[in-house]
């Protein structure tokens, strides 16, 4: 595989306080990647500058050998990144198809002429649309209320509706702020398997979350930062092993922590 995502030298500070302080990191197309790292790593803040909703001090970011550093959150969307939020945004009073529909309408070659005339290419991007939206609903599990009012269903539901939406105009990459933040541990599983057969699908995605064991379990690769620095990376038994990631969450040495392990048993 090769790498879709590349983040190099990313510097990013708050009235001189480093958020990230050089950051660099790949993510290999096809592929899970996930970040994680303990509270004011500066995990938010990168996402944030990689999809255009803050502006790097320095460092680059491409994307399938694009540079859009410092572009907008817009002209980067429609690049081929996406991205939730940890808040989740659907429109409570409408199905989860118009939902959908919604998503894709702002990049359809479509114009309001077309809209207003329903011209052929009107009608051929209703239909691309109708056919992304039961494909994804059907991965994320959640055919029977494809008609139903987005306001019914559970928060975890609403997150996989919103992961839905971001996938709707075929992205290269989507990132995903705390897509288990807040939900269900039931509905924790829900989205980790609509996860893996997305991705088993083709589709890639970097995850920022809290949750270690959902991050580990998940992902191919995972990177840690730490005061805004990268602390490691690696495959998720390295970063579960590692002493260093060990020492940052929990403020254990590795002594410590085998110390007591004895002590538990």
């Amino acid at each position: 595989m090769s790498a879709i995502l590349r983040l190099s030298g990313l510097r990013k500070a708050y009235a001189g306080v480093r958020a990230l302080d050089g950051v660099s990191f790949e993510v290999e197309a096809g592929s899970i990647t996930g970040l994680i790292g303990p509270n004011g790593s500066g995990k938010s803040t990168a996402i944030d500058c990689i999809s255009g909703f803050q502006k790097l001090d320095a460092g680059t970011v491409t994307l399938a050998g694009t540079d859009i550093t410092g572009r907008p959150a817009h002209h980067i969307a429609r690049t081929g990144l996406m991205r939730t939020f940890q808040t989740v945004r659907v429109y409570e009073r409408l199905s989860l198809a118009d939902n959908l529909a919604i998503a894709a309408q702002q990049f359809d070659p479509a114009t309001w002429v077309d809209e207003f005339l329903r011209t052929r290419r009107y009608r051929q991007a209703v239909e691309a649309s109708e056919r992304r939206a039961r494909e994804l609903v059907e991965l994320i599990g959640l055919e029977r209320y494809y008609n139903a009012e987005a306001g019914i269903l559970s928060y975890g539901q609403k997150k996989l509706v919103a992961l839905a939406a971001a996938l709707m105009p075929h992205p290269k990459i989507v990132v995903l702020d705390e897509p288990v933040a807040g939900v269900n541990p039931s509905r924790i599983r829900e989205i980790e398997v609509a996860l893996q057969q997305l991705n088993e699908a083709g589709e890639t995605f970097l995850i920022v979350e809290h949750n270690v064991e959902f991050i580990t379990t998940l992902c191919h690769r995972v990177i840690v930062l730490e005061q805004g620095r990268k602390l490691t990376e690696g495959t998720a038994a390295e970063i579960h092993t590692d002493p260093r990631v060990l020492e940052a969450y929990l403020g254990m040495t590795p002594e410590m922590a085998e110390a007591e392990m004895r002590g538990a048993a």
